[in-house]
């Protein structure tokens, strides 16, 4: 998924690390970094900022993903673990790439770029609101339910 990702956004030859943890770990980084208390679905951490960022532009940095955090959202989002850790993956790696979504106009450029990666994944987004990765995922073809704005 990841690499696929990478090649769709025209750096098949860029890395990053993926870190699956749990809750506990995921709210410490949470805490340290964003300065936000407890814990959080995915994290992105950046090697291509600051001032030694030009130096290996191929290495785009760090994704943490809460296995804790994905198993409760791919239940209250009727997905599976698989879908939802696909999604969360995704995302991070968009945040890696400089995508955000802390305002309309940037989440209009970081949703559909989002879709089209997991589409060309096989697996289909339902948009569920402004916050959070942008909605449920789960394979094309299967069955989908309604879900309320987060």
């Amino acid at each position: 998924m990841g690499e696929r990702a990478l090649a769709l956004l025209s750096r098949p030859k860029a890395e990053c690390s993926v870190i699956l943890v749990d809750d506990e770990t995921i709210a410490a980084l949470n805490r340290t970094y964003r300065g936000v208390r407890g814990p959080t679905d995915v994290l992105a951490f950046a090697m291509t900022e600051g001032p030694f960022g030009a130096s290996w532009p191929d290495l785009l940095g760090d994704v943490v993903i809460s296995v804790e955090t994905a198993r409760r959202q791919a239940r209250e989002r009727a997905g599976g673990l698989r879908a939802e850790l696909a999604l969360l993956l995704v995302h991070g790696i968009l945040h890696l790439f400089g995508y955000d979504h802390d305002t309309a106009r940037r989440r209009r450029a970081m949703w559909p770029q989002q879709g089209a990666i997991l589409e060309a994944c096989g697996l289909t987004q339902v948009p569920m609101g402004p916050s959070g990765p942008g909605g449920r995922v789960r394979p094309k073809g299967a069955a989908s339910g309604h879900r309320a704005p987060r």
